[in-house]
């Protein structure tokens, strides 16, 4: 007797076509889900967009733009090429001013980092209060402007406190913002004593991603606090103390307003840094042809320090496995 075998008709092709049917509706719906995200996320970058194109980047073109040009805001804009560059490498006032600037720039950057880091490392090991954190944070709350004219008055010659506990002591007053030697290392301690706290709590953040556990084996094998510091806090704490340091290298070669309430660039423009020196020009004698000039100078200066600063500390790179 012959059997013969049949087999059933197989569904295989019809499931697969169910499924993919199944997976491309599934990808299409992702897809849209995909545009719906997209067009979201660009209604919440909108605004600051705008912002960085209206305030930032048009001002820019502009200023970059001004400085190959005469104006003076009275009549239009005359191209001269590169005569204010030209001008910019011969004035004796700007490179005097720049160098008053490094001089800010390396006393409040060497204090306040030095500071920082100290305050970081206690906050830290000792005690990690969000009442003393508030407190080391309170100097940064208040502006440049009223920090300086507080400090102005702490510090006059003749009625500030300051100097009222100096003669008391028998010691002769010192003009701290009125002597050509006292006043660039006066207004960059005012500056560190505003900005210290934030920085400390920048770098607490950084050292609060280093884990216990390489404190505690080293504590086994004997290690002291100085050398846990300087072989594990150090090396982990150096991509974060990096950006730290670049942050605060660009706003130090910003400084302005401290200068303008305290001794508006005096004396003998002792204190005339480049930024201040910029806005006399703009908007002290209507150059800003030349101002713009000298801006698009320091905005050049900065980028290659930015660069530099990232190489050399390597702030891309981390220690942590």
């Amino acid at each position: 007797m012959t059997i013969a075998s049949s087999s059933p008709p197989s569904r295989l092709p019809t499931g697969g076509a169910a499924e993919a049917s199944s997976t491309t509706g599934t990808r299409r719906g992702v897809s849209g889900e995909d545009r719906g995200d997209g067009r979201l996320a660009a209604l919440f970058i909108a605004p600051a967009l705008l912002g960085f194109l209206a305030f930032l980047l048009w001002p820019t073109l502009r200023g970059i733009y001004l400085s190959f040009t005469r104006f003076n805001l009275l009549t239009p804009a005359e191209w001269v090429g590169l005569d204010n560059y030209v001008r910019m490498v011969n004035d004796p006032i700007f490179w005097d001013s720049l160098w008053v600037t490094v001089e800010y720039v390396v006393i409040n950057i060497g204090v306040q980092t030095v500071a920082a880091l100290a305050i970081a490392v206690l906050l830290q090991r000792l005690t990690q209060s969000a009442m003393l954190r508030g407190i080391v944070l309170t100097p940064y709350l208040m502006s440049n402007v009223v920090a300086g004219l507080v400090w102005l008055w702490l510090l006059d010659t003749q009625l500030g406190i300051g100097n009222e506990i100096i003669s008391g002591l028998g010691v002769d007053r010192i003009p701290f913002l009125a002597d050509e030697t006292w006043a660039i290392p006066t207004i960059a301690l005012i500056n560190v004593w505003r900005h210290v706290g934030y920085t400390a709590l920048l770098l607490f953040a950084g050292l609060q991603a280093i884990p216990n556990d390489m404190y505690e084996a080293a504590r086994v094998d004997g290690a002291s606090e100085w050398r846990m510091f300087w072989r594990i806090t150090m090396p982990l704490l150096r991509p974060v103390l990096a950006v730290v340091l670049i942050m605060t290298v660009i706003g130090s070669f910003q400084v302005f307003d401290t200068v303008a309430v305290t001794t508006a660039g005096g004396p003998a423009n002792a204190t005339n840094v480049l930024q201040y020196y910029i806005y006399g020009s703009a908007f002290g004698r209507f150059q800003f042809g030349y101002a713009s000039a000298m801006s698009v100078a320091l905005l050049v200066v900065l980028s290659a320090i930015t660069v530099l600063q990232y190489r050399l500390t390597r702030a891309g790179r981390t220690d942590l496995g």
